[in-house]
């Protein structure tokens, strides 16, 4: 058998500082490349403007520049409607192999539990609670109300309150 000694947590943290810095000294060395081969291109393929001549030569240069920055825009835009359009059918396509393979749903098995055991179950064993819901539950003694025949009345004068009140809030 071989005995394998456990790191510390210190000495784990510490050789995870390491990695991590030699990461951030590679991942700026990569930075400092791409930024480098950047302006090589862009000094090899972009040659700065030809800034000599009158006026009419640069707003001429201009013009050109114009056109040309728009019709690189109206490419850039094609080609994200396309790049726009695959997605979506990228999408569709996956929805469409999602309904033809359908979803498997494990089959459910009936289980005889009680409430104390779900509880127990959901919870951990940490938490006691007891479900015994009928001792919860409040007695109610059904009472026979006797509604006062009073209160009906005389329907018209019933009516003509109610006329008055109509009156009182047409004339505010």
């Amino acid at each position: 058998t071989h005995y394998r000694k456990k790191l510390t947590s210190s000495r784990r943290h510490h050789l995870k500082s390491l990695i991590l810095q030699i990461a951030a000294g590679w991942m700026e060395t990569e930075r400092k490349e791409a930024a480098a081969a950047k302006e090589a291109y862009m000094a090899e393929h972009c040659s700065g403007p030809d800034l000599s001549g009158d006026q009419n030569a640069l707003m001429e240069m201009c013009k050109k520049l114009h056109a040309a920055i728009d019709r690189i825009d109206e490419e850039r835009y094609d080609v994200e409607a396309k790049v726009q359009k695959a997605d979506k059918e990228i999408e569709d396509l996956k929805i469409k192999v999602v309904d033809i393979k359908g979803v498997k749903k494990p089959a459910l098995k009936k289980v005889r539990m009680s409430a104390d055991s779900m509880l127990a179950a959901l919870l951990g064993s940490k938490h006691k609670v007891t479900m015994d819901l009928r001792s919860n539950l409040k007695q109610v003694k059904k009472e026979v109300k006797e509604e006062p025949t009073e209160a009906v009345g005389d329907w018209r004068k019933n009516i003509e309150d109610k006329a008055d009140r109509k009156k009182m809030f047409e004339t505010s």
